[in-house]
């Protein structure tokens, strides 16, 4: 292609020259060290590393020319494009480049702050039920046709995602699913990228120091809805119970499924029980009423096997089909994830980082304790301050005991992070243990722990590291607490 004809739809700062739109384009990349004689390189201006620094290496393997958001960085090696935004640049080179690919797979994005990885666990869980061959881009990780993959982020360049199109079609997959992230969002990943279906979980406070304000967030969180040089998705799923979402107004092309635990709900859950067994509530949908019987924990999960079904729904998958579905898929990873070695208490660990996220699993602990909740909990490094005490405070009013710790403390203190949260949790009188250690917090959790008692460690759910100052460190929160348990003498449980 041309690359004029690969840049269609970009918006440049200025026209393109006759010498220039005529040039031969056969690839495109945004990293430097796998350019190939013939690709267009994209250099992205970031908070921490500036792409142009790499545009002399592309242009000595080869590249044709360099598209950017600011000027060169003195004399060019290779033609210099500059455009109003690069990763949007980037997104309609790759849907010109890849022309017709991303509208012959059925593409299914979710948003929102708490649910997104569970719903597209169990939407790809659904559509996998129902015999399709599918791809899942999240924040545990990729899935392609059967595949696991290290996820690089939660929403992937335009780029990596649209190579992730190809690998799944040739190998016959037909649906995706994927995570899209705020930040995705905002930054052009998805730019241009044509959802059949776009899912809304939540909205509650997180990621304001990349967004400054839950306005601005909210708005990044609704350019899923609204289609963007492609037409807007042609489903809109929708939480009714969610202040937030109730003010989402899907393009007039979208057709909208409201789900929910109110009468008035497209898509609604009643008779709910919630146990140690996992869960049981009636679904309607067009007056038909199934029971659902899921093995997972805790009342949150109500609206995210309703966000699934709904997607589903839209998607063509029968309603019995995915009732049956639902009743197999046990576990999401480190989401309400229980850890199991015989002990006389329940161990569970959770990706809670937000004050609403922490909330709703210490009402789920709640509900299942017969007894106390112990939460170890801590707060992530280089993020939005202001939100640690009100953590701290959503751990003092849900707990029996606390014990406060690091999370990720990144490039930060953690003493001083654990001060900032040490706000919130001293307006409740609450007892609690500051441990800096998060392995020793665990343990003193364990240790304190009693028959029918329920340890909620929080925060990291999934994740197998630790992100420190000077390095990162292999954390798991699961395995560190069967380590535990096992030394206090606790073998019966699972392997």
């Amino acid at each position: 292609m041309t690359l004029q004809e690969i840049l269609a739809g970009a918006t440049l700062k200025r026209g393109l020259p006759a010498h220039l739109a005529s040039l031969q384009v056969s690839g495109l990349e945004y990293d430097s060290r796998r350019v190939q004689p013939g690709s267009l390189f994209f250099a992205f201006s970031g908070s921490q590393v500036d792409g142009r620094k790499f545009a002399a290496e592309a242009a000595a393997r080869g590249a044709v020319a360099t598209v950017c958001e600011l000027p060169p960085a003195g004399t060019p090696a290779a033609p210099w494009i500059e455009v109003e935004h690069g990763r949007q640049a980037l997104a309609m080179a790759c849907r010109n480049l890849y022309a017709g690919l991303a509208e012959r797979l059925v593409l299914t994005g979710i948003t929102g702050t708490n649910g997104k990885t569970t719903v597209s666990i169990l939407v790809d869980w659904l559509l996998r039920h129902a015999g399709k061959t599918t791809a899942l881009i999240g924040t545990i990780e990729y899935r392609l046709a059967g595949e696991a993959r290290l996820a690089a982020n939660t929403t992937p360049e335009s780029l990596d995602l649209y190579r992730l199109f190809v690998e799944l079609e040739q190998a016959g997959g037909t649906h995706v699913t994927m995570e899209v992230s705020s930040h995705g969002l905002a930054l052009g990943r998805v730019h241009g990228v044509p959802f059949h279906t776009a899912v809304f979980t939540n909205l509650s406070r997180d990621h304001l120091d990349f967004h400054g304000t839950m306005e601005a967030y909210f708005e990044a969180k609704k350019l899923l809805f609204a289609g963007r040089e492609a037409p807007p998705p042609r489903y809109a799923v929708l939480n009714l119970d969610d202040e937030w979402g109730r003010t989402i107004s899907p393009a007039p092309a979208s057709h909208a499924v409201w789900y929910g635990c109110r009468p008035d709900a497209d898509l609604s859950a009643s008779n709910v029980e919630t146990g140690f067994e996992g869960l049981r509530f009636d679904l309607t949908w067009r007056g038909e009423v199934r029971r659902v019987v899921s093995p997972l924990l805790g009342r949150m999960n109500v609206h995210n096997i309703l966000a699934a079904v709904g997607a589903g729904l839209c998607q063509g998958l029968e309603l019995d089909t995915m009732i049956e579905g639902v009743a197999t898929l046990k576990a999401i990873p480190g989401r309400f994830e229980r850890v199991e070695q015989g002990q006389p208490f329940l161990v569970v660990v959770d990706y809670a980082h937000t004050d609403d996220a922490l909330r709703n699993a210490l009402a789920t602990a709640r509900a299942l304790s017969t007894r106390r909740v112990i939460t170890v909990f801590g707060c992530g490094g280089d993020r939005d301050r202001q939100k640690r005490p009100m953590m701290g405070e959503a751990a003092a009013e849900g707990s029996d005991y606390v014990v406060l710790t690091s999370d990720n403390p990144r490039s930060e203190d953690p003493l001083a992070i654990m001060n900032d949260a040490m706000v919130g949790l001293r307006r409740h009188d609450v007892p609690l243990l500051a441990e800096p250690d998060r392995r020793t917090a665990i343990r003193r959790a364990i240790l304190e722990a009693q028959a029918e008692d329920l340890v909620l460690i929080a925060g990291k759910g999934h994740e197998t590291y630790q992100t420190l100052k000077e390095h990162t460190i292999p954390f798991d929160d699961r395995e560190v607490a069967k380590e535990i348990l096992r030394e206090f003498g606790y073998e019966g449980g699972q392997t």
